[in-house]
């Protein structure tokens, strides 16, 4: 019974192919764009992880300013490179510290040129960013004392300069000093607030300040935490510590603040999930409305087909079989909608992928539950049209015109 019963759904479904298409186009909808959302979004966040984790290992970033992001103000003293000495020679729980100095300059090679990133630090930056030396070779302690005119350049700097040519041993003008290429830096690709991480040169700490800046400041501390270690605690002996350093009271608030890089990713990750599921329960709300379009025309078919309703009844059949076969019309409908919103979904998601420039994430959960949760609108709004066919009159329902 089930079988022939599916295959009376199946041909009735045939006998009106536009009608059906434009019934399920609802559910289609609702379908591929719950699973779009979801999956772009889901990509979005892994994206995040991603460059929050390049940023380095288990890092802190220790800057002038009671402002989390951006820096401090100008009222707040700068470090010097003493402070990252201290940190690293008098707490534990870490792996090493870097001091950061930033400024920006226009890059100069055989009349190209290039405006790009300067760092002042020591190799330590390399460990605490997670950086690897693609080609060439870090700085030597002499070049570092004695603010040697060297540098390592990011890949974006090394194409937008040097093109297919080899970087490392050529010289390049950095403002008014000429810098020797010994490094190039492995590429990191987009930063977690979309710079270009890559484009980028880092100099000696002494360079920077002595030729470029004329100054002592140190802007950043970038402060790698051993595995294990407890973030808490060390942001804990990093305050009390700077604190001390920078002569500050009991009454006196922080002129500086500790940043968890984790934390930070863990935070925007959570944002990210959070607008994924509000967009994807947005878009779920069209599967309501296509679930309203399928008992519309699953009404409109009882209403044609009252006749045929009747001849069945007279004839024999039980009311529980003329119920069924409404029922399974509805959901092969909705199951056969949300078979193409799964198909249409996934290569919408491919696309968007990467257009956006993140990873595609394949949720098998995600298609599953979408997929059942099309077929349970079938049988939750195709169950009322399907009880009113079953429960018709044979009489009247032949008498029907």
């Amino acid at each position: 019974m089930w079988l022939s019963t599916l295959l009376l759904a199946l041909r009735s479904i045939r006998r009106n192919l536009l009608r059906s298409f434009l019934t399920i186009l609802g559910i289609v909808i609702g379908v591929s764009a719950v699973i779009t959302m979801v999956t772009v979004g889901n990509g979005a966040t892994l994206a995040i992880q991603n460059q929050i984790s390049g940023l380095g290992t288990n890092l802190l970033q220790v800057r002038p300013g009671q402002r989390m992001m951006g820096g401090g103000g100008m009222s707040s003293p700068p470090f010097k490179e003493a402070d990252a000495e201290a940190i690293a020679s008098q707490l534990g729980g870490i792996s090493a510290v870097a001091p950061e100095a930033r400024s920006n300059a226009v890059l100069v090679l055989d009349g190209r040129n290039w405006s790009s990133s300067i760092i002042g630090s020591t190799n330590q930056w390399l460990f605490t960013g997670n950086w690897k030396v693609a080609d060439g070779r870090s700085f030597s302690e002499n070049e570092l004392l004695a603010g040697a005119g060297v540098c390592l350049i990011g890949e974006t700097v090394r194409r937008e300069l040097f093109g297919s040519r080899v970087a490392v041993g050529t010289s390049i003008r950095v403002k008014q000093i000429s810098c020797e290429v010994i490094g190039v830096l492995a590429p990191k690709g987009q930063g977690a607030f979309g710079n270009d991480q890559d484009d980028v040169v880092l100099m000696p700490l002494h360079t920077l300040q002595r030729r470029i800046t004329g100054n002592t400041r140190v802007n950043t501390l970038m402060v790698s935490m051993q595995d294990g270690a407890d973030p808490e605690r060390v942001k804990a002996g990093i305050t009390e510590l700077l604190r001390e350093r920078r002569k500050l009271t009991t009454a006196d608030e922080d002129n500086f603040n500790v940043l968890d890089t984790k934390q930070l990713g863990e935070t925007l990750s959570g944002t990210t999930k959070v607008m994924t599921t509000l967009l994807g329960a947005v878009a779920a709300v069209s599967l309501l409305v296509g679930g309203i379009g399928i008992m519309n025309i699953m009404l409109v078919s009882v209403t044609e087909r009252t006749r045929e309703i009747g001849l069945r009844l007279a004839i024999g059949a039980l009311e529980r079989e003329v119920l069924l076969q409404f029922l399974i019309e509805a959901v092969v409908l909705a199951a056969l909608g949300g078979v193409i919103g799964i198909v249409l979904a996934t290569g919408a998601s491919i696309g968007l992928s990467r257009f956006m420039e993140v990873p595609f994430v394949f949720n098998p959960g995600v298609n599953l539950l979408s997929f059942v949760f099309s077929a349970g609108i079938g049988v939750l709004f195709g169950y009322f049209p399907a009880r009113r066919a079953a429960r018709l009159d044979p009489i009247e329902a032949l008498r029907h015109e």
